[in-house]
Parts: C-alpha cells; structure tokens; sequence
C-alpha cells in the first residue's frame, strides 16, 4: 500500500507585497494537502507603502493602509519573526521570534521576498537626528512629531528656537521624498489655521538632492515642473546638492548653506535587506539576489525571489540594455508577485516556469490634497487629473476589498469634514506621565 508524502514545506521570507501576493496565490489555487506554507516577518502586517504620505499627513487612518496577514491568509501559518541568515545548503533559515527566542526552520521550497531597508549614509549626526519614511510606525511618528513642533512653536519666546522648530529638512528627490515632503507641507499649511501666532510663511520646508534634477521615475520635463511647483509655494529645492553634517540638528550642505533644524526626513535611497550578507544564496553588487526571468535564484530552482531584493531581469529592456533589472517599485513587486504564485505552482505540478514580463505602464505621485503629476501610457498629467489618476491607481492595487471600502470612506469623510491636525505626540512617549506621577 503506497503511504502518502508529506506535502511540500513552502517558506515565504517577508510579509509585504511580495510575500503577501504571493501568500494569496498560493493558498487559491494549491489543492488540499498539497503544500503548507508559512509567511515570516517582524511585523504582522502588509503595509502598502505608496498610502504612507497620506497617513502621515492625516488623509489616511493609518490601520487601513495596513494588511494584517493573519486576516487574510487564512490558510497560511504566520510567524512573527525576523530572519536572521539562510543556509540553503541545508534548507535551513535561522528566526528570532517576536518573544526573542531563536528557533530554526526547514523548507523545500523558499521564496526570499525580504524586501528593501533604509541607505544610510556616513553623515555625522544622521543616525541620531534622522526619521526613515518606509513604515506606518515612521508614517504615524513623523505625523505626530511634526504637529509636536507646530505646538512648541506656538508656545516659546525664543526666536532663534522658533525659527529651529518650523524648519523640516527632507534629504531625497524620489518618489517617497517628494510625496512626503509634499502632503506634510500641505498638512502643516493647512493645521495654521488654529495657530493665532504661526503663519504658513513662518514655516519653512527644504528639499535637497544629491542629483540634479527630481523625480527620475518620469520624464525630466515633469520632474522640472514639479520642482517650479514646490517652489511656488514656498518650499526650497536644493539640486545638485548633498547634505555633508545633521550633527545637533545643525544642517550643513555642500553648498555652504547652514541652518538648524529639528526635523530630518531622510528618504535618499534604498538597498536590499541586509540579511542576505548571512546567507550562501549568490548576490550582485549591489546586494540583491541574482534572479532569473523566471524568479528563480540563479542556481538554485528552489529558491525563489522578487521585488526590492531581487535583481529581476527586466526583458522590456534588456533587447538595448542587457543588464537591465526591473525598477524596485509597487508596480513590478505586486506583478511579480503574482507571477511568482503562478510558477511555483506549475513548477510543484512538473511544469515549466514561465519568464516575467512587464513594460512599465509609468509612474504617478501625489503632491499633496488636490495636486499630483503622472508619467503614464505616454500621457504626460499635472495637477487635479494626476492627483485623480493617482488616488484612483493606488486604491485598485490596494490588497483586499475591506482596505478599500475603508480608504475611500475615509477619503469622502475628509473631503466633507478636513482632516485632523491635532498631535498625537504622547503615543512616542506613553509613559512619561505615569512616570511623572510616580515621582510626586
């Protein structure tokens, strides 16, 4: 009597858009006892990074651009973890669970989608002064920290701290720069209205980029008209320009300029999760995994990868350029993610991977309530229209109906009601009054 195999033991390393899509995939379309699948990552959510500047800025509840993963992958088991190194040779990944324990755990198939993490530079003061933009932890703290300033602002006597406390500094022309720098702005423009002492032209936002232009992700004309955008409405572009010291909240550029400020966003960069540097999986220069076409590891079939931390040949480009790689965007990680569902399916089936393909459909960004651009379908869209498109794109890709319904209520509510600018600042600090009540 032949005794049924255990079904294969699939580990998906990662819980953001390639780990949950690809999660979703399999557990549609896997048939009974045909495979388990288990979904690591230190958070237990999916956070959709595009609606971050919009939570941040208060558009947005932040629990709805957030996907809890044991919601909706039902089917799925979830370990909250954070992956510390791989040993393919063995099929072995090494975890430190949420209550600081280490366990290991073996698979057949993996499927690495670790993601990006903030590039920090060796700038003096950095580490101590900056905010990171790439999680609702950061979205929600840098809303509350910039409407803390708005408050303290409003309350001192001394010019020179005042002048300190309404100077936001962003470091980084890219799409999470620019909609950040833009809906706080607008945030921070708006919340003057119930400050009978500051005035929109008493705050003081700065932009600055390494490169000499913003927005590479579009055509230059569009990244031209952005910056002539921000401009008008009194927001200092810095191009062509590098931050050289953050020491103290001292800002000092390579230009010369100097000027004290005590908010520091830095969105200059991403690069792929350090925890590959502990693994024997082959990387390029740049840190990722070599992928092939079919999202397979160079060299190891029953590795899998995609998004941020995968150098994915791009084949609408490589025919003119053959190291192309596909862009590490939303766009690409959903698609790929998709993709990747699919073949790891035909591939437990006996069948052939098939090679990813996608022409980039363009890029749009949100610069605050009413105003976007776009670079899309080989339209170029300024303002009301691209603000649209941009609303209307990011809410079909949002994962699950449920975070739908709710982000586009939210949307018609503050459309009809403005958004609150009111800080939430004791959420950075809870127990400071508690602490304050013990010792009177």
């Amino acid at each position: 009597m032949a005794v049924k195999s255990e079904p294969t033991r699939i580990l998906i390393l990662g819980g953001g858009y390639v780990g949950l899509y690809t999660a979703l995939g399999l557990q549609k379309k896997l048939r009974a006892n045909e495979a388990s699948v288990t979904v690591v990552d230190p958070q237990p959510h999916m956070t959709y990074q595009p609606f971050l500047p919009e939570a941040a800025a208060g558009s947005i509840e932040p629990r709805h651009v957030v996907v809890p993963l044991r919601r909706v992958l039902r089917r799925c088991h979830i370990l909250t973890a954070r992956v510390t190194s791989i040993e393919h040779n063995r099929k072995a990944v090494t975890v430190e669970a949420a209550d600081g324990h280490v366990e290991q755990l073996n698979y057949d198939v993996l499927v690495v989608a670790l993601g990006s993490v903030a590039r920090l530079l060796p700038i003096p003061g950095l580490a101590e002064h900056g905010i990171a933009f790439k999680t609702i932890g950061e979205a929600i703290y840098l809303r509350n920290h910039v409407l803390t300033k708005l408050d303290e602002a409003a309350s001192t006597l001394d010019p020179e701290l005042r002048k300190r406390l309404l100077t936001f500094t962003v470091v980084g022309g890219g799409f999470a720069g620019i909609e950040a720098l833009a809906e706080l702005e607008d945030m921070t423009r708006d919340a003057c209205r119930y400050y009978e002492n500051i005035e929109p032209e008493d705050i003081r936002w700065v932009l600055v980029e390494a490169a000499g232009r913003i927005l590479p992700e579009v055509r230059e004309t569009l990244g031209v008209w952005t910056a002539e955008q921000l401009e008008k409405r009194g927001i200092e572009v810095y191009l062509s320009t590098a931050a050289k010291s953050f020491e103290n909240g001292h800002v000092v550029l390579s230009d010369g300029t100097e000027f004290d400020s005590d908010t520091i966003i830095w969105t200059a960069g991403v690069k792929a999760n350090p925890v590959l540097a502990n693994s024997d999986l082959p990387t390029d220069k740049r840190g990722r995994l070599q992928a092939t076409a079919a999202l397979q590891v160079v060299g190891h079939p029953d590795v899998w990868t995609a998004g941020d931390v995968a150098a994915v040949p791009d084949l609408s480009r490589t025919e003119n350029d053959p190291t192309a790689t596909c862009p590490p965007n939303a766009q690409h990680a959903v698609r790929q993610a998709r993709h990747l569902a699919n073949n790891i399916i035909r591939a437990l089936r006996g069948g052939t991977p098939k090679d990813y393909y996608h022409k980039n459909l363009g890029a749009v960004a949100g610069l605050g309530l009413h105003k976007g651009v776009a670079d899309a379908m080989n339209l170029k869209i300024k303002g009301f229209p691209a603000w649209l498109f941009h609303r209307a794109y990011h809410v079909k890709a949002m994962p699950t109906f449920n975070r739908k319904v709710r982000i586009l209520l939210g949307w018609t509510l503050g459309g009809l009601f403005k958004r609150e600018t009111v800080s939430l600042g004791q959420i950075n600090n809870p127990k400071e009054e508690f602490a304050r009540a013990s010792r009177s």
